[in-house]
Order: structure tokens, then C-alpha cells, then sequence
């Protein structure tokens, strides 16, 4: 199953990350891997009151981590690899901008 990951930052700067099935992370593995990011990168909750939805980690991630690290290949991959494992879906779109998260 091919699967794809898009961040934009703005207009100019949109990240296409494609993902195949042989590259899966368990969903387990994706949300270690999300809980360590979010904190490595001293990301805040969108929503301080109340716990941190999973859709809310990846944004927060990708924010707080911003458009450096999605020029790192490595980390960018195991970001989309992460983001499609935890929130089980083919194809997310993550709007930094406007800190929203498609399907």
C-alpha cells in the first residue's frame, strides 16, 4: 500500500513525503517515535488542558521541528512513516500554517 504525507509551511514551502508498505512502522513504534519528537523538540500542546490527541502530536512535531528537519531526508521519512502508522490513514495533509490536519 503506497501512502503520502504532505506538510506546507506556506505557499512555497510544501513537503511531499511518499511512504510504501515495506517502510510501515507498527503503531506502537509511531507513537514512541511521535512522544519523542514532541518532546525533543519542546513542543506544546495546542490544547493545554485535556490530553494530546494523536492528529495534535503530528502537527505540534512538525511545527515545533519546522521546515529545517523536513529537509533532512532521514527524519522526514521516519515523520511520515510515524504520521500515517499513528493515525492510520492512506493520505494526511498537515497545514503548519493554519495548524489543521486532513484525511
Amino acid at each position: 500500500m503506497h501512502s503520502e504525507v504532505n506538510v506546507a509551511f506556506n505557499e512555497e514551502q510544501i513537503f511531499r513525503l511518499a511512504v510504501t508498505a515495506g517502510e510501515a512502522m507498527t503503531s506502537q513504534a509511531a507513537r514512541d517515535w511521535l512522544d519523542h519528537e514532541f518532546v525533543q523538540h519542546g513542543a506544546q500542546p495546542i490544547n493545554p488542558v485535556g490530553k494530546v490527541l494523536l492528529a495534535d502530536k503530528v502537527l505540534c512535531v512538525a511545527r515545533d521541528a519546522g521546515p529545517e528537519a523536513f529537509q533532512n531526508r532521514d527524519w522526514a521519512q521516519a515523520f511520515a512513516q510515524a504520521t500515517v502508522a499513528a493515525l492510520g490513514r492512506a493520505v494526511v495533509r498537515i497545514d503548519v500554517a493554519s495548524m489543521t490536519v486532513a484525511y
